[in-house]
């Protein structure tokens, strides 16, 4: 499958509040996937229902996770339990002429499915491959995992087959009765920002991804503001 090849909704990844919003193409859910660090992985077991930030990544049409091999969610998940990960980007507070119509601007992306275990080869090469997401061409530089290292460490994936994105751009939908209102609204915009680096002790020279992380990341910034803004929003809240 391509990244511009949508995949039909199921009865779980359906958009049905404002419709309008959702995305089912590859392309804008890559994009989503590959702007975070971080998704939050929803499980259930018999202590109850769970939601649990933890680090990921993508290659090709899977989402990787990583972790020790005590983690509970780990063993959970890779006895083949269902789960739920998402991922928002906040992209703005929308400030409109009504209580009810403040609203936010944002890009989220939800995946469905059961997570397979990465052994062997491959494992290492997820692993590799999670170095140099972080900070491309640091796997060539630093000390690979080491046999024990790799172990201990569970790598998981699970397939992007069944998974959706949403979106809300634009500014506030205030009534018509509201207009006039003598109020200030419109979009508070919002940015995970990277700042400069801070160096551990005796440095042996500044690589190029740390001394260009800030303008990187900017232009990472800029390319979600383009996504953002790309499907106008007719929609009310």
């Amino acid at each position: 499958m391509t990244t511009i090849e949508a995949t039909p909704p199921s009865a779980r990844t359906r958009v049905r509040r404002v419709p309008n919003r959702g995305h089912y193409d590859r392309a804008t859910l890559y994009a989503i996937i590959d702007a975070s660090y971080v998704c939050h992985l929803a499980f259930a077991d018999d202590d109850g229902v769970h939601c649990i930030p933890t680090a990921c990544w993508r290659e090709g049409d899977h989402l990787y996770i990583h972790g020790s091999n005590g983690s509970r969610m780990l063993k959970l998940v890779a006895a083949g339990a269902q789960v739920c990960a998402t991922i928002t980007h906040l992209d703005g507070l929308v400030l409109a002429r009504s209580a009810f119509h403040h609203s936010m601007n944002y890009r989220s992306a939800v995946i469905y499915g059961a997570f397979e275990l990465v052994d062997g080869p491959a494992k290492a090469a997820a692993l590799n491959a999670f170095v140099e997401f972080i900070a491309p061409g640091r796997s060539r530089e630093v000390r690979p995992g080491d046999a024990n290292e790799l172990a201990s460490t569970t790598v998981l994936r699970i397939p992007l087959d069944e998974a959706a994105s949403k979106i809300r751009t634009g500014g506030p939908k205030d009534d018509d009765a509201d207009m006039n209102r003598p109020v200030w609204a419109g979009v508070l915009p919002l940015a995970l920002q990277p700042l400069a680096p801070l160096v551990d002790a005796a440095p042996t020279g500044t690589p190029d991804y740390v001394r260009h992380w800030q303008g990187e990341r900017l232009a990472s910034d800029v390319q979600g503001e383009r996504l953002n803004a790309r499907t106008p929003d007719t929609t009310q809240q």
